[in-house]
């Protein structure tokens, strides 16, 4: 679907979508997404995907403790 697409992309380009990829197996999607708020967040979730019923969104918040280096801007 173009629109899903279209939508991961902008996600990116807008620097809120750090990694977005597949879980296993065929179980979904999955998005890694920082420096936003859980509000802002949940008006960004209008993917094509869940706007058609075809999957529901869940949003889960992590409180980073701890990270290796190249990861350090997350905490």
């Amino acid at each position: 679907m173009a629109g899903h697409q279209e939508w991961i992309k902008r996600g990116l380009d807008d620097g809120v979508f750090l990694l977005v990829g597949s879980i296993q197996p065929g179980l979904g999607g999955a998005v890694l997404a920082h420096n936003t708020s859980r509000e802002v967040l949940q008006k960004r979730v209008d993917d094509p995907f869940v706007a058609q019923d075809v999957v529901t969104a869940e949003i889960i918040g992590i409180a980073p403790a701890m990270a290796d280096e190249r990861l350090s801007f997350l905490l």
